[in-house]
C-alpha cells in the first residue's frame, strides 16, 4: 500500500478484516510471514514508534470522562484550538459541538455517554487525525453514521489523506468505491482484488455484496 493510496477492505463477518487491521499498530503480531512499513519489518522497531506511525479508528471507539476539546486532543496534546476545531472539521463534528452550550468544552462521560455512536465515531476520528499519523486504518469506523454523512466524511478524509496511506474496512460498500484498490476477504484468505468496477466486472464474491446491498436499499426505500 503506497503513500497516498487508499485501500478498501470487505468481507463477511469473521473472514479477517478486523485482524488484518490489528497487525499493522502490532496488537498481535503474524505467525508467520511479515508487515513492514518502508521496507522495515515492525517487529524490529518499538511499539511507540509504530502506534505513533498509525492512527486507528475502531468500529466502537473508547472517548474518556472530560470535555470534547481535551478529548480530540489526546492524539495530539499540545494542539492548538484551532488545530481541534479543523480536525473537528473534518471529521464532521464540528456543526453538532457548536450547537452545545459549552460547545468544545462539553464533559462527555466516559465511553461518551450522552453522545449518539455516529457522534462517538466522528470525534474518534477526529483524535485520530490530530495525530498527523502516516498510516491511517479506519475499521468500520462510519457504520453508525448516515449514509449522507458517511458520503461527507470520506469527501472531507480524501483531502486529509493526501501523502498517507489509508485503510479503510468497510460493510457499506459505497464507501469504498473511491479506493484505488479494494481486498477481498473469505475465511482469512484474499480472494478477490482490484478497484470497485474491476471488482463488479468479475462477477464474483464482491459483486454479490454489491447487488445484496443493493437489493436491501431498494427494499428499505419501498
Amino acid at each position: 500500500a503506497r503513500p497516498d493510496h487508499t485501500i478498501g477492505v470487505v468481507g463477511a463477518p469473521g473472514s479477517g478484516k478486523t485482524s488484518l487491521a490489528n497487525l499493522l499498530p502490532r496488537f498481535y503480531d503474524p505467525d508467520s510471514g511479515s508487515v513492514t512499513i518502508d521496507g522495515v519489518d515492525i517487529k524490529s522497531v518499538t511499539l511507540e514508534s509504530i502506534r505513533r506511525s498509525v492512527g486507528q479508528v475502531q468500529q466502537d471507539p473508547f472517548l474518556f470522562d472530560g470535555t470534547l476539546r481535551d478529548n480530540i486532543r489526546y492524539g495530539e496534546v499540545d494542539a492548538t484550538d484551532e488545530q481541534v476545531i479543523e480536525a473537528a472539521k473534518i471529521a464532521q463534528v464540528h456543526d453538532f459541538i457548536s450547537t452545545l452550550p459549552d460547545g468544545y468544552d462539553t464533559t462527555i462521560g466516559e465511553r461518551g455517554v450522552g453522545l449518539s455512536g455516529g457522534q462517538r465515531q466522528r470525534v474518534a476520528i477526529a483524535r485520530t487525525l490530530m495525530s498527523n499519523p502516516p498510516v491511517l486504518i479506519f475499521d468500520d469506523s462510519t457504520s453508525s453514521v448516515d449514509a449522507g454523512t458517511d458520503a461527507r466524511i470520506r469527501m472531507a478524509l480524501d483531502k486529509a489523506s493526501e501523502g498517507r496511506t489509508t485503510i479503510i474496512i468497510a460493510h457499506r460498500l459505497s464507501s469504498l468505491q473511491h479506493a484505488d484498490e479494494i481486498l477481498v476477504l473469505d475465511n482469512g484468505r484474499i480472494v478477490e482484488r482490484g478497484d470497485h468496477d474491476d471488482l463488479l466486472a468479475l462477477n464474483g464474491r464482491y459483486r454479490e455484496l454489491f447487488d445484496l446491498q443493493q437489493t436491501q436499499a431498494v427494499e428499505v426505500d419501498e
